[in-house]
């Protein structure tokens, strides 16, 4: 018999993480230099101003995203055809904008179309001195921004959550439905706990590029990472430090976040 154990890959216990060995000592290097110089500190104190800023669009971007892309999901996989073809148009045209394009068009086309129809449909009530006309300034730009991601990464998430449904098995969906088991209990009990575990790594690096692609809103305005390094470089000129400042923050962020799901997805294996 051949000897095949050759064409297995490398084995787990012996792949060790060097990568992650070299950018923790290019991180550590880097928070000493951070530490340790006044130059660094302080672009790193301007720049940090923003974390919460980006963290806050991420996740609930992200959130909404994944509302809306299980719904779609749904819809995909629906027995009526109008309802179908519905989530295949929203996802085939969504995913052909490019995600800046979007974004430009939610934030300067979509919102005043949105507080147009906002004012027309209260007319009556503001007529009768009830509400206030709605402005388009008063219509955020960290909000246009937030649904203008959420809006992108719902097409993609659907794709996933479809994929995940579709890989169960559905011969376990006809013994659930011979138990008796309603629709939306088949989906809760026996659809999503199996699904999960092939959702898992593509959606965890969704998550991953939606903390990324969040970057783009500093495009409108918003005060994130990117926007701050931006500022901050454009009146001290030092953009060699500051954007390696800002890289360096998504760095951690995105790292920890692919451990993270790294660690739950061979949890999520073990059982």
């Amino acid at each position: 018999m051949p000897d095949n154990t050759k064409n297995r890959g490398p084995s787990a216990k012996n792949d060790f993480p060097w990568w992650l060995l070299v950018a923790g000592t290019i991180a550590v290097a880097l928070g000493i230099a951070i530490l340790v110089s006044p130059i660094y500190g302080q672009v790193f104190t301007t720049v940090s101003q923003g974390i919460w800023i980006t963290i806050w669009v991420s996740l609930l971007a992200f959130f909404l995203a994944s509302a809306l892309g299980l719904l779609l999901a749904v819809m995909s996989l629906s027995d009526h055809i109008a309802i179908r073809q519905t989530a295949r148009f929203y996802v085939e045209i969504v995913r052909g904008i490019p995600l800046l394009v979007l974004l430009f068009y939610i934030a300067f086309v979509g919102a005043p179309a949105a507080v147009w129809l906002w004012n027309f449909m209260t007319q009556p009530l503001q007529a009768a001195g009830l509400l206030d006309p709605l402005q388009v300034r008063d219509f955020s730009l960290l909000w246009r921004a937030i649904i203008a991601l959420m809006l992108a990464y719902a097409a993609f998430l659907a794709e996933i959550f479809r994929a995940g449904i579709q890989a169960v098995d559905k011969g376990q969906i006809e013994a659930a439905k011979a138990l008796g088991l309603k629709r939306f209990q088949r989906f809760r009990l026996i659809v999503m706990p199996q699904a999960i575990r092939t959702i898992l790594p593509p959606y965890g690096n969704d998550f991953i590029s939606m903390v990324k692609d969040s970057s783009l809103v500093s495009v409108l305005g918003v005060v994130d990472v990117t926007q701050m390094g931006k500022v901050y470089a454009s009146g001290s000129f030092r953009f060699f430090e500051t954007y390696s400042i800002v890289a360096y923050i998504y760095l951690v962020l995105t790292i920890s976040l692919s451990l993270g799901l790294r660690w739950l997805e061979r949890r999520l294996n073990r059982r």
